[in-house]
C-alpha cells in the first residue's frame, strides 16, 4: 500500500481529505491578502503542487513567488501551475537554509507537522530572520489534542468526514499510515513558540477539530 503523495492526484485527494478544507485554506490566503503590503515577495513551505500559492495569486499579485519543497515531482506541478507568476523554486528540506529574504509574507500549509518540535522552532527562528519588518507568517497545520481524549476526537471527526466527501477506504487507510509519521504539536505550544521567538500579534484565526490556521508578524521596529 502506498503512503507516498502523488503529485497527479494530490489536489483532488486534498480536498477529499481535508474536510474543512475551504475555511482552512481560505483563512491563510486572507490573512496574507488583508494585512500584507502591496505586490509581497512571497515565500511558501512545502509548497507541494503550489496549492495554497495558486488560491492566494488569486487575491495577492506577488513581486516575487518563492517555493520550496522537497519533492522535484511536486514542484513540477507547482510550477506548471503558477506558470504566469515565474516561482522561484528551491527543492529542500525544510531543515535546510531557507531561500534569502526578506519576504512580507511566509505562508504554509500542512508540512511543518512533520518536523520534530526543536526542528519547529529552528525554522520559526529562520522565518523570523527571513520576514522583512512588518511581514506575516501563516501556517495552515495540523495539531495535536490537548489530551488522548481530544485526539481521539479529532481522528474520528477527520476521518468520517473524509468519508463523507468520497474518500475510499483505500485513501483513508493511506493517509492514516501517513500520519503515524506526523510530529503533531499543540496549537498552544506552537503560539508560545512565536512569542518567545519575538513574534508580535500571535494568534490562532481558524480550527476545526485538528485541524488550525495561526499567524504571526515580525515586528516593524
Amino acid at each position: 500500500m502506498s503512503t507516498i503523495w502523488n503529485a497527479k492526484t494530490y489536489d483532488s485527494e486534498r480536498r477529499r481529505l481535508v474536510p474543512c478544507f475551504d475555511q482552512f485554506y481560505g483563512t491563510a490566503v486572507e490573512l496574507v491578502a488583508c494585512t500584507a503590503r502591496s505586490k509581497p515577495r512571497i515565500l511558501e513551505l512545502g509548497a507541494g503542487t503550489g496549492l495554497l500559492s495558486g488560491m492566494l495569486v488569486e487575491r495577492v499579485s506577488p513581486s516575487a513567488l518563492f517555493l520550496l519543497d522537497a519533492s522535484a515531482e511536486m514542484l513540477a506541478g507547482a510550477c506548471e501551475r503558477l506558470v504566469n507568476w515565474h516561482p522561484v523554486i528551491a527543492a529542500q528540506q525544510l531543515t535546510d537554509p531557507l531561500p534569502a529574504g526578506p519576504f512580507h509574507a511566509v505562508i504554509s500549509a500542512l508540512a511543518i507537522h512533520h518536523l520534530e518540535d526543536d526542528k519547529k522552532i529552528d525554522l520559526f527562528e529562520r522565518v523570523f530572520e527571513a520576514l522583512a519588518p512588518g511581514g506575516i507568517f501563516v501556517n495552515a497545520e495540523q495539531i495535536l489534542g490537548l489530551s488522548d481524549w481530544h485526539q481521539r476526537l479529532y481522528e474520528r471527526v477527520h476521518l468520517d468526514g473524509a468519508r463523507a466527501l468520497g474518500s475510499s477506504e483505500a485513501m483513508i487507510a493511506d493517509a492514516e499510515q501517513r500520519m503515524k509519521q506526523d510530529r503533531c504539536a499543540t496549537l498552544s505550544a506552537q503560539l508560545a513558540w512565536l512569542r518567545e521567538l519575538r513574534y508580535e500579534r500571535v494568534d490562532s484565526f481558524c480550527q476545526w477539530f485538528r485541524f488550525a490556521v495561526y499567524a504571526a508578524w515580525k515586528p516593524v521596529g
